[in-house]
């Protein structure tokens, strides 16, 4: 079995660490760059960036905070919010970015996720997927998920694959915020349907048995959290060290 990943996530909002409770209700959580550079030396795996209001706003991500933030950690680091063209992936590769995660764009432009990983190899291309499930099913959306696609995320899932994405990053629209646990039907959906890696997101809790649920049961490559983390709620260190006695294999 290969290790697990722990990921913290910044929401970037004004230059500001955010968090809410299904993509609402924001509050202050921390600045990003300081919040990055304690999640490196705690022992976070990589880290994600994701500049939420870039898309709505129509703007590109804030690329000083991505250089700011990327002297700051040795760790695998990918940023996602804004980006419309293969020049804006560049930007970002070139401030000091690992991989660039899209979402909005690539619904709206699937092409994007075939030309990037062509160009930047798909090891640099994150598909982000926010979904909610809906009469029964699982549905993608966008724009800080604010649109409902109508695509099915099974759907959209394998497409991403053989557009060329080296790894999705799926947010359950449900449990984001809630710290009731991560969508274990959601991830495990995604993760039978993929044969690339599966970023679960949305959900996570004070508890480690949320990790080592959708470890075991899901089978998720890795699982980001956001609130736990900035909050102290659960950090890292502990966070691992509980995953070890459950016998979750970690770096």
């Amino acid at each position: 079995m290969l290790a697990k990943r722990i990921i913290p996530c910044l929401d970037v909002k004004n230059g500001e660490t955010v968090k809410g409770v299904n993509f609402e209700n924001l509050k202050y959580a921390g600045d990003p760059v300081s919040l990055a550079k304690k999640y490196s030396n705690e022992g976070a795996d990589e880290l994600v960036f994701l500049d939420i209001t870039a898309t709505n706003e129509g703007r590109k991500t804030t690329l000083n905070m991505v250089e700011q933030v990327a002297k700051q950690v040795f760790i695998p680091f990918t940023v996602g919010g804004g980006i419309k063209a293969i020049e804006d992936m560049r930007s970002i590769l070139l401030a000091g970015a690992d991989k660039v995660a899209v979402n909005s764009q690539a619904v709206k432009n699937p092409q994007i996720i075939k030309e990037a990983s062509s160009y930047f190899g798909s090891q640099c291309i994150v598909a982000a997927i926010d979904a909610k499930r809906i009469d029964g099913d699982f549905y993608v959306f966008i724009n800080a998920g604010q649109k409902n696609t109508g695509i099915k995320l099974l759907d959209w899932v394998k497409e991403v694959q053989k557009l060329g994405a080296g790894e999705i990053l799926l947010t359950s629209m449900d449990a984001d915020g809630t710290q009731n646990g991560f969508d274990i039907e959601m991830t495990k959906l995604a993760v039978e349907n993929s044969n690339i890696p599966v970023i679960a997101s949305g959900g996570a809790g004070a508890e480690a048995m949320h990790f080592v649920d959708v470890f075991k049961e899901a089978k998720a490559d890795a699982a980001l959290a956001a609130s736990i983390f900035h909050f102290d709620t659960l950090p890292i260190p502990a966070l691992k060290q509980q995953l070890s006695k459950c016998n979750i294999i970690v770096r």
